[in-house]
């Protein structure tokens, strides 16, 4: 997904110019990194406050044009005002294409509803992590990573190393660290008789599925 905004250099600093600037229906904030100094920028709030609300905003290679010229960044931070909808400030990171970037992109969870220890034994889907930090070259920054939950029964866990990360893309983990993605675990107030019923029903369910076919394969043919 392609991502593009305009900004224009801030000639004016302070907190009161930031306040007028407000006023003015734009945020400030600051785009910095590679071998360019630091540089205050403005923004247009209500275009900004829209584009925040977007999932790849926050974690895709954005282009922005400033001033008529574009260059690759990263939103690595911005401010809320307390009580009213209103960004008060943000930052903005530049991109090298063959440099590797740290970013945190959200986890997207699928086929809970098929899991075994969801559809058979009656359990509940509990995400410990939401996010995960990876990473990757520019080009190979990635939306967000899948959580593929089809085969994960009552008691078990999908853990940071259990993922398919894209090509290109590395989980940032300290020396030994396998964190739990998301778990699934019997529901509050499951009591042992109804637990019992439940792993039975799960048990009995391969087999009575393979025993299908045999089954009737065995009807007399009608004649």
């Amino acid at each position: 997904m392609k991502i593009e905004f305009n900004a224009n250099k801030r000639e004016l600093q302070g907190t009161g110019a930031s306040r007028r600037l407000r006023r003015a229906g734009k945020v400030p904030g600051i785009l910095y990194g590679g071998e360019t100094a630091a540089l205050p920028i403005e923004v247009d709030h209500n275009a900004l406050f829209h584009s925040l609300k977007q999932e790849a905003f926050h974690a895709s290679i954005l282009t922005m044009n400033l001033d008529g010229q574009k260059q690759q960044v990263l939103l690595r931070d911005y401010q809320m005002h307390a009580f009213k909808p209103q960004v008060l400030h943000i930052d903005f990171q530049r991109v090298a294409a063959d440099k590797k970037i740290h970013m945190k992109v959200p986890l997207h969870f699928i086929n809970a509803d098929i899991a075994p220890g969801v559809k058979l034994q009656g359990g509940v889907v509990s995400h410990v992590l939401n996010e995960l930090n990876i990473m990757c070259l520019p080009a190979d920054l990635p939306e967000f990573v899948e959580v593929d939950m089809k085969d994960v029964s009552v008691g078990h866990s999908v853990h940071v190393k259990d993922l398919n990360l894209p090509k290109g893309v590395e989980a940032v983990l300290h020396r030994n660290e396998n964190p739990v993605v998301a778990t699934i675990t019997v529901p509050r107030g499951t009591t042992e008789a109804e637990l019992a019923v439940v792993e039975q029903a799960a048990a009995a369910a391969p087999a009575a599925a393979a025993a299908a076919p045999a089954a009737a394969a065995k009807q007399p043919e009608k004649k």
